[in-house]
């Protein structure tokens, strides 16, 4: 004689459902409070660019805060130069030229004179000595997806101030760099850090106009995540309240 059979019930239907649902909510929700974060994070670095761009200048030196506005006198050093990133200005493709500046009694410093086309230019090179102001660029990491720099042709493709120091014969130089600022009579555009490149203007190198401005799209990113969270959740309810209603 057959044992009878016990259909599940409504609520049995949902459980294992609601295992795989969970995590994906939890996730969800995760993401958006990291967006949450990230965006104080971001809010703290624009409130220090903002602070530190309306300090007076002071002379670069070994302690100085990353983005501190500063400045530097000495002579650019003949030959040592190095091309950073790729970034095209209309139709022409060129990069950051990045130079050593020799500074009497004191290390050298590398400098971000401004951007320059790949090919030809009338690039000044002062000769003499200098006073370059701007903020200090703090270096960066290899990534794991960094494209590859070539040392031998001075090309750099990661603001890795140590290598590219190395390579231009200052390994002695200071651990960040100083991006020359100058500032236009037209409303500046922001530089740097993700943001719109600045219009060529002619003259070379073209510095940036102003301290970086990194964009800050985090409040979006997390009203997206907890945005789906919602609707993951209010799909599972209409979901589970059919399964509940059916016999």
């Amino acid at each position: 004689m057959s044992r009878p059979t016990h259909s599940p019930t409504p609520w049995q239907r949902i459980i294992l459902p609601s295992f795989i649902a969970l995590p994906i909510l939890a996730v969800l929700l995760g993401l958006g409070s990291w967006q949450i974060q990230r965006l104080n994070w971001k809010q703290g670095v624009l409130a220090e660019l903002q602070a530190a761009s309306a300090r007076p200048p002071v002379q670069a030196a070994g302690d100085t805060a990353p983005f501190a506005r500063i400045t530097a006198t000495g002579r650019f050093r003949p030959g040592a130069e190095a091309i950073y990133g790729l970034e095209v200005r209309g139709i022409v493709l060129g990069g950051s030229l990045i130079a050593v500046l020799d500074r009497e009694g004191q290390p050298p410093l590398l400098v971000e004179r401004g951007w320059i086309p790949l090919e030809g230019g009338d690039v000044r090179r002062p000769e003499g000595e200098v006073t370059v102001s701007g903020y200090a660029r703090p270096s960066e990491r290899h990534g794991l997806i960094s494209a590859s720099d070539d040392p031998v042709a001075k090309r750099y493709y990661t603001f890795a101030v140590r290598d590219m120091a190395a390579a231009l014969g200052a390994p002695y130089a200071l651990e960040y760099a100083l991006t020359v600022v100058e500032p236009r009579s037209s409303a500046p555009a922001p530089s740097g850090l993700g943001s719109t490149p600045a219009a060529w203007h002619g003259a070379l190198p073209d510095p940036a106009a102003g301290f970086p401005e990194p964009n800050n799209p985090h409040l979006g990113y997390a009203i997206t995540w907890f945005g789906l969270a919602a609707a993951w959740v209010a799909i599972f309810a209409l979901w589970a309240r059919k399964r509940l209603s059916e016999t």
